[in-house]
């Protein structure tokens, strides 16, 4: 009997790592979570362990470690509960484990990526600011440890099972890549009323039910320019060979113009349970739990250029790109304290953009920054600590 692949799943309670777990769960005979880590809703991954039973699960507090360990305890389960950044990087890198699922949000996943990559395990990438903040860093990581990289964003993932060609041919096969978009909920707003945007209208997606965070970025398209930058790394293909379009049904997830001008296309409904069993399931097909796709409930699919004007956020990311090295780790950085304000109802949602051009402006790469995990994450926090000055605070 073929052993069950063993997954690590970083962030375990969020909306890619519940849907990892459900994929997970329809195929018993093939997978076992093995281990489960969350920020902070203990109570969640509380009852995450108590229905998938891991061998381990991980929080960043010690006091709620503990308090989650004597529950378990109470339960009669013997998962072990491990605490802090240090036992993130131990689960992703464990002999035991064959897969991780890298579903952290924000630059704290770098570390436990960088230490999946080194041990060359199984990684479904589902955390953009590995290749925003690493890139090719954590690129030369991955191909160093002999790890497999696997896209779980629905956009990459879509390109990725179009690609014809052997990964070694890729940049002479493509001629382009197209990411779709799906504008989000601003995408016929007039630009001059964005200033007066809420949170709670920022994060109503018309498509997707996610994170308050990731709906603010895919509402300024942020979220869609850090996929112009994964996509630069994940394919190997210069800027000017990335392009965007907004496709409001959300139906095409992304498409790949070949040499000889043939588009290959990935449709499906809009469900992150594909991706992640195509990642799971690699090179084989599972089935996922998503609804089929009905394409005569579909009169016609819309394609339209992105508004650059209504949607700044794009034009930085490309802009960033063509920056220096680590120029797309100060984009990240800024943006994330940008969001975090505008969320906290002490920044316009126009702001965002403005303060993120602003840190690209004053906040310059240095050569040493760019070379380790400790000089990554100084740029990601001078970044920060010039963004909290930029906003007034200390």
């Amino acid at each position: 009997m073929k052993q069950r692949l063993r997954v690590c799943v970083l962030g375990s309670t969020g909306s890619i790592g519940a849907n990892t777990l459900d994929v997970i769960a329809r195929h018993p005979e093939r997978f076992e979570a093995v281990a489960l880590t969350a920020h902070s809703r203990a109570d969640e991954l509380f009852q995450q362990c108590l229905r998938h039973r891991p061998r381990w699960a991980c929080l960043p507090d010690p006091a709620a470690a503990l308090d989650l360990q004597r529950r378990l305890r109470e339960a009669g389960l013997s998962t072990e509960v491990l605490q802090g950044p240090a036992a993130l990087e131990q689960l992703a890198a464990h002999p035991e484990v064959d897969a991780v699922m890298a579903a952290i949000v924000g630059a704290a996943g770098l570390s436990p990526c960088l230490a999946a990559a080194r041990a060359g395990k199984r990684l479904m990438l589902a955390n953009k600011e590995a290749l925003v903040v690493g890139g090719a860093f954590f690129m030369r990581a991955v191909q160093a440890g002999g790890a497999t990289l696997l896209p779980v964003d629905s956009e990459h993932s879509a390109i990725f099972q179009c690609l014809p060609e052997a990964r070694a041919r890729w940049p002479e096969v493509i001629d382009h890549l197209v990411l779709t978009a799906s504008g989000g909920p601003f995408r016929q707003r007039d630009p001059d009323s964005l200033h007066a945007v809420t949170p709670d209208e920022a994060c109503a997606h018309p498509n997707w039910i996610m994170g308050r965070k990731i709906s603010v970025d895919s509402a300024s398209m942020m979220n869609k320019g850090l996929e112009l930058i994964e996509a630069r790394w994940l394919f190997d293909l210069p800027p000017e060979r990335l392009k965007v379009l907004i496709h409001p049904q959300s139906i095409v997830h992304s498409m790949v113009v070949c040499r000889d001008q043939s588009v290959l296309a990935q449709l499906g409904t809009p469900d992150m349970r594909v991706p992640i069993a195509y990642a799971l399931s690699f090179p084989e097909r599972i089935e996922s739990g998503a609804a089929p796709l009905n394409l005569l409930d579909f009169a016609a699919l819309q394609f339209e250029a992105p508004d650059l004007r209504r949607f700044p956020a794009l034009a930085l990311a490309w802009q960033a790109l063509r920056g220096p090295e680590g120029s797309t780790a100060v984009l990240n950085a800024a943006n994330e304290v940008a969001v975090a304000s505008f969320l906290a109802g002490s920044l316009r949602f126009t702001g965002i953009s403005e303060l993120v051009a602003r840190c690209l402006e004053q906040v310059l790469p240095a050569a040493d920054e760019v070379g380790s995990v400790a000089g990554l994450l100084e740029l990601d926090a001078r970044t920060r600590a010039k963004a909290q000055e930029l906003l007034g605070k200390p």
